[in-house]
């Protein structure tokens, strides 16, 4: 599958106490967590592939979390494909909130077929198949 370079993704959220800090475990505070910003990140990817249906899997972040954002501020992420080599996928990604980038980095998924996957995947629950 070809996909053009500079497609784009967004997705955004509002900071609640389920994806703070706190909340999920990765802090103390109740502030934006860096869980919540990456899968935000993930996410956008995944948006800039649905008018392909293309199917992929991430399997590589390198992102720096820059700023805190605080409960009740909308925060979003944008992702832009930025490189392909066969069936891998490298995006540009960067989160914002409503003042300021919170992060930004390098997202990496690879296309794959659901059913093959699946397949390799629940072969795990089943000893002695094939993987």
């Amino acid at each position: 599958m070809d996909l053009p370079l500079g497609i784009k993704g967004e997705r955004s959220a509002e900071v609640s106490v389920s994806n703070t800090a706190k909340a999920m475990g990765s802090g103390s505070l109740e502030v934006f967590a860096t869980p919540a910003m990456i899968a935000l990140m993930e996410g956008a990817a995944v948006q800039a592939l649905e008018p392909y249906q293309a199917s992929s899997v991430g399997t590589a972040l390198d992102v720096k979390h820059l700023a805190a954002t605080p409960l009740g501020m909308r925060v979003w992420a944008v992702a832009q494909l930025i490189e392909t080599e066969r069936r891998r996928l490298i995006f540009s990604v960067e989160a914002f909130d409503e003042v300021e980038k919170i992060g930004e980095g390098r997202h990496e998924r690879f296309l794959i077929q659901d059913e093959a996957f699946l397949k390799k995947a629940y072969a795990k629950t089943t000893p002695g198949a094939e993987r």
